[in-house]
């Protein structure tokens, strides 16, 4: 019944308008066509671009799309059928700032061009912790240095875990790479989350899936702001 399920989702995701899944031949070693024309061709705006990495169902996309409805959202995951209930739910809701793209995120140059994204969220990604899976950590420094070509100069980047070891790694990696971090704490909802005014404090409550059952469990949620150092 799952398995039916899930193929269903597969199906109805080919039909929606705002979520795009492009073959390999389309990001490998080429461009995808859209690089560079998320604002002209889909958005059809000029508004701030903010792109969330591993997002799942979409929820924290979902989210910011509900409250900033002058900026653009494009949830990336490889995983359609989770991907399926954040573009249902954005149909749903008739919310034109927000797409989905579903593809591997080691593709992404091929999809975004130099300065074409503000912002970037990554939401409770796998940690990766054995030293062999190191290169597939989205904070290390083959995906780190990607980000830097296509995010804005000044353009920031968030991280939201709860994994102790990947928050480490990843304040390390950023000091590594050549990114300022702006800001960090490991208990997010009891030292850090008053830092902020209150709309980004809404934006920071915005709980994943895995966000409300890490919660649930007594897990503390880590937090970490960084740029790029201007070059």
């Amino acid at each position: 019944m799952a398995g039916k399920r899930k193929l269903e989702h597969f199906a109805e995701m080919k039909t929606f308008p705002h979520a795009f899944e492009p073959e390999l031949d389309e990001v490998f070693r080429t461009d995808y066509h859209m690089k560079g024309n998320w604002r002209k061709k889909f958005f059809k705006n000029e508004n701030p671009l903010v792109v969330e990495f591993g997002c799942g169902k979409g929820e924290y996309s979902v989210g910011m799309g509900r409250k900033f409805p002058n900026k653009n959202f494009i949830g990336v995951d490889i995983k359609g059928a989770r991907m399926w209930r954040g573009a249902k739910t954005a149909q749903e809701e008739d919310l034109n700032n927000i797409a989905f793209l579903r593809t591997r995120i080691e593709f992404i140059e091929a999809c975004f061009a130099e300065n074409e994204v503000d912002e970037i969220w990554i939401t409770f990604p796998d940690p990766q912790m054995k030293d062999r899976r190191e290169k597939k950590r989205l904070t290390g420094p083959l995906f780190i240095e990607r980000y830097r070509k296509f995010l804005k100069p000044n353009g920031i980047i968030h991280l939201k875990t709860d994994s102790d070891f990947f928050y480490e790694f990843s304040v390390e990696e950023c000091e590594r790479n050549g990114y300022e971090v702006l800001f960090k704490t490991a208990n997010l909802y009891k030292e850090g989350i008053q830092n902020f005014d209150t709309d980004f404090q809404e934006t920071l409550s915005i709980k994943t899936h895995y966000e409300q059952i890490f919660t649930e469990k007594g897990h503390s949620i880590h937090y970490l702001r960084f740029k790029p150092h201007v070059r």
